[in-house]
């Protein structure tokens, strides 16, 4: 809600759980929960206004005017709801189908039509070469300097710099190629190239009934 021109896709899972009547309403009604609290927060935001400006020294308030005029400008694009099995397949097909229409659309995406530098093409190569490379660890875990290192081996790459990797890298993690953490102090220096095996790692650590499955081993 408070960035600028943002795009929602709910996603409903565990419709393998619900009849196919269930699903319709449980879709009708987050989409109407989803309207009503929209409308809720413009109403909200509209009275906070109106407040500030029929105080007695406005003058006073510009401040808390200028950011509820700014979050009041913040509009959501809510998509319809996809509803979907994780456990089938095509389902999660059928998502990935959504998704890739969605972000084509030049009405909700305009950024979609940027060309980037034939370097990003570049760099994205070699990094799913080197992912898919015999030498490459199963964890896919590789330090940032020497995947920076071992990019230059490349001819065309040889002049890459670090600055400009992290630029890619950056548009490499958003895509979701590859993982980096450059916000947590202990992963900056780590690119994790084999992102699947992050997920199967949580999946292992972080799942329903662990604790109780923990606690029957003898």
């Amino acid at each position: 809600m408070r960035v600028p021109n943002s795009v929602v896709l709910p996603v409903g899972t565990h419709v393998d759980c619900c009849q196919e009547q269930e699903v319709a309403e449980k879709t009708h009604d987050i989409m109407a929960r989803i309207t009503a609290m929209l409308a809720e927060r413009k109403s909200n935001l509209a009275h906070f206004i109106d407040n500030l400006e029929g105080s007695e020294e406005p003058k006073f308030y510009v401040d808390q005017w200028e950011r509820l005029k700014e979050m009041e400008s913040c509009m959501l694009t809510i998509l319809n709801l996809v509803a979907v099995n994780c456990m089938d397949h095509r389902d999660i097909k059928k998502l990935e189908a959504a998704i890739l229409k969605h972000v084509k659309n030049e009405e909700l995406f305009p950024e979609v039509v940027r060309v980037l530098p034939p370097v990003y093409r570049q760099v994205e190569a070699a990094i799913v070469a080197i992912a898919r490379s015999e030498e490459m660890a199963e964890h896919g875990m590789m330090d940032l300097q020497y995947l920076l290192s071992k990019l230059s081996q490349r001819e065309h790459l040889a002049s890459l710099g670090r600055e400009l990797l992290q630029d890619i890298l950056r548009y490499l993690h958003r895509i979701g190629l590859v993982v980096w953490y450059e916000e947590i102090q202990h992963l900056e220096s780590t690119v994790f190239l084999q992102p699947t095996f992050l997920i199967t790692m949580f999946k292992l650590l972080v799942r329903h009934h662990l604790v109780q499955q923990l606690e029957s081993i003898s």
